[in-house]
């Protein structure tokens, strides 16, 4: 079992594409995540580790063995935290570029980022804080796979950005990654970042997060949303990666 953990303020959308690239060689768990879409939880998380409660709550009704993880964003800091709280659960997970802002040797960086996108949309929106978050992740829809059919923007988009913007980013700011706990993992942790992405903060967190565990640093086709824009080719490089 492969279970997706997508990013920023993406539901199941997001991830069908790359889920049926994977689903000749796994079975693909996908979902969405706490207040997004079509989930149903009446409360809001306002930490890493409720996200990471409710992953561990699906892998429980799901999964009869440990699973694979693979998420990207805060949806690889979720995948993180689930490793930690309940590392029976997870046999191997790949961590796409997660925001882990106090790894970096000046934290304010990345979570100066991140106030000045939640002050943008306090001031002028959430279109406009979700474009000022693309633009500091990166993010550039051009560079996707040729073939790849036009996404038709999800009816619930505006309302999943405003729970991202109002809830998870400052879950993200607040969440401190405990690498000895990651380290002591039976789990197999996979850090992983977009070739495009060397720019990025997010990318220097994933290159951190490989030198304390003492592992190369994985690169995946694209940039900080590469399994949106670059399905088949991320689905391939996750099986390589998993070594399945």
């Amino acid at each position: 079992m492969l279970l997706l953990i997508a990013g920023g303020h993406h539901g199941v959308d997001a991830t069908e594409p790359l889920a049926r690239n994977l689903a000749d060689r796994y079975t693909v768990v996908t979902y969405d995540r706490r207040g997004l879409s079509g989930s149903t939880a009446g409360t809001p998380a306002k930490t890493l580790a409720t996200h990471a409660e409710d992953a561990s709550r699906l892998l429980r009704t799901l999964a009869p063995e440990p699973a694979h993880v693979y998420g990207t964003s805060i949806g690889a800091l979720v995948a993180l935290e689930l490793t930690i709280r309940h590392p029976d659960q997870v046999a191997a997970v790949v961590a796409h570029e997660p925001p882990a802002a106090r790894l970096l040797p000046e934290p304010g960086q990345g979570i100066g980022r991140l106030l000045a996108v939640e002050e943008t949309f306090r001031t002028r929106g959430a279109d406009a804080a979700m474009r000022r978050f693309a633009a500091d992740l990166g993010i550039d829809p051009a560079d996707s796979e040729p073939d790849l059919p036009p996404r038709t923007p999800h009816p619930g988009r505006l309302r999943n950005a405003e729970v991202l913007l109002t809830h998870d980013l400052p879950a993200i700011r607040a969440h401190v990654t405990d690498l000895a706990a990651l380290a002591a993992s039976p789990a197999r942790i996979v850090a992983a970042a977009g070739e495009t992405s060397g720019h990025t903060w997010t990318y220097a967190c994933a290159e951190l997060l490989a030198g304390a565990l003492g592992t190369p640093l994985e690169t995946f086709p694209g940039g900080h949303n590469g399994y949106v824009f670059r399905p088949r080719a991320t689905a391939d490089r996750i099986h390589a990666v998993l070594g399945c």
